[in-house]
């Protein structure tokens, strides 16, 4: 049986906390110069809850605000974040590109799933070249449920995939691997949480690690 990859993109292969702070402070001094937010900017809060979906994202970050005004801020953030990847200010981690080349010459499909939207990961892969490695990249909005574990579930029900691992950083990766019988791959990277990685099969701190763990010379 062949062995399958389903990546993270957010703190799994893509250094987001290079171009987080920056835009999150741009998109809340915007809603300041509204008079919508009168607070400082919710980095942290948004480093807790890193990796659920986009509506929880913004309830959680403005939870006195009508939907209307966290759909603004959510398009403002994101027209932020593809700006800052589209001028090089973001970064894949270190080894992502060797490993993938790694699998591309083993012939180990690589897929990615993710909580992002589908411009932002559009915007990702595009800069990097993803496209030379990665088989397809799914977006939460594409299914109905904006549950992680069903987006997986799509990826494996579209190419019949029988054996794998989900490699992520947080707990919605972890349960998309078990509940879907493949084996979770957490990431000790910049926004893992030490309690929801200790729910996962096997931890690794670097691409090197990855290699290792599905053999990979």
């Amino acid at each position: 049986m062949m062995l399958s990859l389903i990546f993270d993109m957010d703190g799994t292969l893509f250094q987001t906390d290079k171009i987080l702070e920056s835009s999150l402070h741009d998109t809340f001094e915007h809603l300041r110069s509204q008079g919508l937010w009168n607070q400082g900017t919710p980095i942290e809060k948004y480093r807790e809850i890193m990796g659920v979906p986009l509506p929880v994202v913004w309830e959680t970050l403005l939870p006195g605000h009508s939907d209307s005004i966290r759909n603004q801020a959510n398009e403002w953030f994101h027209a932020r974040l593809i700006e800052h990847i589209s001028t090089g200010k973001g970064a894949l981690y270190p080894g992502v590109e060797e490993f993938f080349q790694l699998c591309k010459n083993r012939e180990i499909p690589i897929y990615i799933a993710s909580n992002g939207q589908i411009e932002y990961l559009e915007s990702i892969v595009s800069y990097y070249h993803l496209h030379e490695w990665v088989t397809e990249t799914f977006s939460i909005q594409q299914i109905e449920s904006q549950n992680k574990t069903d987006l997986v579930r799509t990826i494996i029900q579209k190419y019949k995939i029988t054996q794998g691992m989900v490699i992520g950083d947080r707990l919605s990766d972890i349960r998309a691997a078990k509940e879907n019988g493949l084996r979770s791959i957490g990431c000790n990277f910049d926004f893992a949480q030490p309690d929801e990685l200790a729910q996962a099969d096997r931890v690794i701190n670097s691409f090197m690690e990855l290699r290792a763990e599905i053999d990979i010379a």
